[in-house]
């Protein structure tokens, strides 16, 4: 017999961050690094920086917006189809050597999979490796996780995405995964939810993945559903430790693809899900007749340079600290209530 679960599952717009009363007079009294240790890593790795995580979407988790962001001590997770000649030609060009504790070497499941992650992993320094599908529920993911693990008993391993208590707790406790991502058709690119009619709301997901993470020593990444930087506000409220953006980060200078002018004169850059048919017809020649594009070819307004945006994300995560008397991006979830609202914003001007 179906089941409806009881209980009502909330969204960052089903909510607001109740203020309270602070001792901090000032945003610059904020300190957003954290410092952060993984237990399953061999090494006990310790990791230092500010726990966000540009998407690895092939508009996104690329080496220029690397450059950017590692600035910040924020991580960028390269999409799947950089190869090692890509990483050595890039840092050759460039004059450089990629920081290992600010980019993720993202890989699937295929066994064509794990050699390339084994060719780069031999020729670059990279402390971190992003295993990731959109469906984080079956069996060969957690397979392929301890096959991983059993080879890079040094490196910290992120894996999803899921959306529940039950598969956290196999990830970490039998999978050897150090943090799980968390977003189940959130992203702004995705139609999974039109598609399946699968998904968890994403905060509701964050606050129930967070507690059995923690319970059983890891983290998680939530990942998807960020629209401005009160929403990463409230994601680091649910209990994140980490939080993903895709398509906040998209539109950039940096960001690949060629300006385009609309009409009107406004310009914009292309922005598209992973699991869309265009993404499919780029990387593999075309989707299989067996399966739907569960993402969409968006067009994302032009926004300058990315260090602008995230300048914004960073000032309104201090801002938010100041509200509730958090004063670092580690006490958010211990400062924070959140209120159910029927509404958000005055629109009245919009």
């Amino acid at each position: 017999m179906p089941k409806i679960e009881e209980g009502l599952k909330l969204d960052f717009n089903n909510v607001l961050i109740r203020p309270k009363r602070s001792t901090l007079n000032t945003r610059s009294a904020v300190h957003l690094t954290r410092t952060i240790k993984f237990k399953n890593c061999i090494s006990l790795k310790t990791w230092d920086g500010i726990p966000i995580i540009a998407s690895n979407m092939d508009t996104v988790g690329t080496f220029d917006i690397y450059s950017i962001l590692s600035k910040f001590k924020i991580i960028t997770a390269f999409h799947k189809f950089y190869d090692v000649k890509d990483f050595i030609d890039y840092q050759e060009k460039n004059n450089m050597t990629f920081n290992p504790d600010y980019f993720m070497v993202s890989t699937g499941i295929q066994e064509q999979d794990f050699t390339r992650l084994n060719r780069i992993l031999d020729s670059v320094d990279c402390n971190w490796i992003c295993i990731d599908i959109a469906n984080g529920y079956i069996k060969s993911l957690v397979e392929f996780c301890k096959r991983v693990r059993a080879a890079y008993p040094d490196k910290i391993i992120v894996a999803g995405n899921v959306v529940t208590r039950e598969i956290v707790e196999e990830l970490i406790l039998n999978g050897g995964v150090d943090v799980v991502k968390v977003g189940i058709g959130s992203g702004s690119a995705c139609l999974t939810r039109m598609k399946t009619g699968v998904g968890m709301p994403q905060l509701s997901a964050i606050m129930e993945c967070a507690d059995a993470a923690h319970g059983v020593g890891g983290h998680i990444i939530g990942d998807g559903g960020i629209t401005c930087p009160g929403d990463m506000a409230k994601a680091f409220g649910g209990g994140a430790d980490f939080v993903m953006v895709g398509g906040a980060f998209s539109g950039h200078d940096e960001n690949p693809g060629e300006l385009i002018t609309r009409p009107d004169g406004s310009q914009c850059k292309i922005f598209y899900g992973m699991s869309s048919s265009h993404a499919m017809n780029k990387h593999y020649g075309g989707m299989d007749n067996y399966r739907a594009s569960e993402g969409r070819v968006v067009s994302v307004p032009y926004r300058g340079p990315i260090e602008n945006t995230v300048l914004d994300y960073l000032g309104g995560l201090r801002s938010t600290c100041t509200y509730i008397n958090a004063s670092c991006i580690k006490h958010i979830p211990l400062c924070t209530t959140f209120v159910q609202v029927s509404q958000q914003l005055n629109t009245s001007l919009v």
